[in-house]
């Protein structure tokens, strides 16, 4: 199992808004499991499992490690690929209209939680557009590490921790002086940009 994994496509971002996909990640981060067993833990029908365990297959959040033989059956057992998902906007990944409209909702949804939270924000479509586009670019910088994520999970003397340490560290290594003041400029940006959301 990867210590992180990095989600870019957008439609894979919806498959952890459902709570029972989220449990079910959650479950199989700690241990191997069938959905049967996955289904007796969350007090549902194996059925309903097998819905959500095909979904979770196809968006690379799950697989298969094993298979055993019980009488005519073949069970599967699961486990989640990663001990964390990063959801990456890259430039690719946002071009299609379809994908487009799913991380703006998908921001508009952030933007409605910190308003749950306290915060007196006011925006329309435009800031919304503005803000993916700047998340957009800052998840640009932080791709150039993700053709080190197997060799960062293959590190056994290293633990969670300094795994998610290490891939943070090779992200800052791989920028150039340039691309880390562009990224810092951006971020900075970003963080103007959400300020001048608050209502006075």
């Amino acid at each position: 199992m990867k210590p992180l994994k990095t989600i870019t496509d957008p439609e894979n971002f919806q498959l952890l808004a459902d709570e029972t996909r989220r449990k079910m990640v959650f479950l199989l981060r700690a241990k191997e499991m069938t959905a049967c067993q996955v289904a007796e833990e969350l007090d549902l029908t194996p059925q309903a499992v097998y819905h959500h365990v095909r979904k979770l297959l196809s968006g690379g959040m799950i697989e298969v490690v094993r298979e055993k033989r019980c009488g005519h059956l073949i069970e599967s057992y699961y486990r989640a690929t990663a001990e964390t998902f990063q959801f990456s906007m890259g430039p690719t990944s946002v071009r299609s209209p379809r994908n487009q409209k799913l991380v703006k909702e998908q921001e508009v949804a952030v933007l409605e939680a910190l308003k749950k939270i306290g915060f007196k924000l006011e925006y329309g479509e435009k800031q919304v557009a503005q803000l993916v586009d700047l998340k957009t670019k800052i998840d640009e910088g932080a791709q150039c590490c993700q053709k080190y994520e197997d060799a960062v999970a293959g590190l056994e003397d290293l633990d969670f921790l300094g795994k998610l340490t290490t891939q943070e560290y090779l992200g800052l290594l791989s920028m150039s002086d340039q691309e880390y003041l562009k990224q810092q400029e951006t971020k900075k940006r970003l963080r103007d940009l959400l300020i001048s959301l608050i209502k006075k």
